[in-house]
């Protein structure tokens, strides 16, 4: 691993791959902060950008704009509570009223400290785990990876809660996935005699379709949002505030790393539940939403530790553990590439170029945060009304630029519009997306098993590993099931008490 690492580094310091790098900290920067652009829709404007480029530096683009946009959201969050990112959302509630009380500086030092800390602690965890889970998946074959097709789709199909909403998505996907020439009979499927949909449907309008052009509709809907410059002096390294939250940093690192590597679960998550334990074991709750240093430290720790914590199941086995990384899941198989156990083991450069190119991200934030927050000021009294068309140009641009077809443009515009009807309903967008991806997997690897055994069913039981995953996909159906029929229960038990 050590080799590897060195490997790694050697690619990353090469002076193209730096630039591209240090690029995508800055653009990370300005799309966490900005309230109505954030990580997914850079990643997925950018995603077309990465087409031409070598993997390696496709992907280091897009996991660094990814990382460095989660640490960015706690910017505005802290200075005007209009948080840049959902992952930010827990620190406005004590951030903004340290702002208040004139100690903006002193909060954002914290926020930077703990979020690079966090982010170190994951990414560390990233480079550990990873190669050991990709080792034991190595035993895979067609009923496993069926299963763990199945066990992604169910994943995100609990998002939110709502599980028919979220299989609805998931069906919406598959059949999606199932238009164009079938892989294994030469069939044609669902193309209604276009000649554009022969070889399927792009995955890039989908994505751009899905998330950025909804996102910037729903936008519009809302409004602008104004905000303008502060000035205040920025300390990082204030050694009596540290000494006051280094418990909440570790602690909240190492939840925020477990909660991320839970498939499905996410940074927001990971930020909500670390701000509440802080809380729970502190000595002064009373403290909390009034200002307290550990309600900076506690969501920004594990967010971004959770951030790389998702890519763990992403790279290992295929599964992205948050709504980014199901985008740059996409991305992966946009250049021909299918993360998972066999891809750790055939694309070590790339992979852990990545890995140390995440290392420095968190470095970055230390060094480039200061002079950004400074120059943001310059940014903040851009409207929504000029970024919104900028943004939808750059979709219209790098969808059309892939396979230069205007079909293409007219299904980005098209999955934009839905996007945004189906968010109004709380559909999970994340779902489809994943239902896109994963559906073609499934499908091949179900056939290849049933090929394998004649058409007996049971070869997904008998088989341990593939069994162990399709149980755990059933307990998370049916843990989503329950959990809100006992809520329920327990709620009227104690009103009736």
């Amino acid at each position: 691993m050590f080799q590897d690492l060195l490997g790694g580094l050697w690619v990353v310091l090469q002076p193209i791959n730096l630039l591209i790098l240090t690029s995508a900290v800055l653009i990370g920067f300005v799309g966490g902060a900005l309230p109505g652009i954030s990580g997914v829709i850079l990643v997925v404007i950018l995603l077309p950008v990465t087409y031409s480029m070598e993997p390696t530096g496709a992907f280091m683009l897009l996991t660094a704009i990814y990382a460095s946009s989660v640490f960015s959201g706690l910017i505005t969050a802290i200075l005007y509570r209009a948080p840049g990112t959902p992952e930010a959302v827990m620190t406005a509630i004590d951030g903004y009223p340290m702002t208040q009380k004139g100690e903006a500086g002193k909060a954002l030092g914290i926020g930077i400290l703990s979020s690079a800390i966090g982010g170190m602690f994951g990414t560390l965890v990233l480079i550990l785990a990873t190669p050991f889970l990709a080792d034991m998946a190595l035993q895979f074959s067609s009923p496993e990876f069926f299963a763990l097709a199945v066990l992604g789709l169910t994943v995100v199909a609990s998002l939110g809660g709502n599980l028919l909403l979220g299989l609805i998505g998931v069906c919406i996907g598959l059949m999606i996935a199932s238009v164009g020439i079938d892989p294994l009979t030469g069939t044609i499927r669902f193309t209604f005699g276009s000649l554009h949909l022969m070889g399927g449907v792009n995955l890039i309008p989908v994505i751009i379709g899905l998330f950025a052009i909804s996102e910037v509709l729903k936008r519009c809907q809302e409004g602008d949002i104004h905000l303008t410059s502060k000035s205040f002096k920025i300390k990082i390294f204030d050694w009596p505030v540290i000494r006051q939250i280094r418990t909440t940093i570790v602690r909240s690192s190492i939840l925020g790393t477990v909660i991320g590597i839970l498939p499905g679960i996410g940074a927001s998550t990971a930020a909500m539940v670390s701000y509440s334990e802080t809380v729970r074991w502190s000595k002064d709750r009373s403290r909390f939403g009034k200002g307290a240093p550990e309600g900076i430290a506690a969501p920004e720790a594990a967010n971004n530790a959770a951030a790389m914590g998702a890519l763990v199941p992403l790279f290992a086995l295929g599964i992205p553990g948050s709504g980014t990384t199901a985008v740059i899941l996409g991305a992966f198989i946009v250049h021909g590439l299918t993360p998972g156990p066999t891809f750790m083991s055939g694309n070590n450069e790339l992979i852990y170029a990545v890995f140390v190119g995440l290392m420095m991200v968190n470095v970055m934030i230390l060094v480039f945060s200061k002079p950004f927050i400074a120059v943001l000021s310059k940014l903040l009294d851009v409207p929504y009304s000029v970024l919104g068309p900028i943004i939808v140009i750059c979709c219209v641009v790098g969808t059309y630029s892939v396979q230069n077809s205007m079909m293409d443009v007219w299904l980005m515009l098209g999955f934009g519009v839905a996007g945004f009807l189906l968010e109004k309903i709380g559909f999970p967008l994340v779902a489809i997306i994943l239902g896109v991806v994963l559906g073609p997997i499934a499908e091949s690897e179900l056939r290849r098993s049933l090929a394998l055994s004649q058409g007996d069913l049971s070869i997904f039981v008998t088989r341990p590993i593939s069994a162990v995953l399709l149980l755990i996909a059933f307990v998370l159906v049916t843990v989503t099931i329950v959990a809100p029929i006992l809520r329920r229960k327990r709620a009227r038990r104690d009103e009736t008490a």
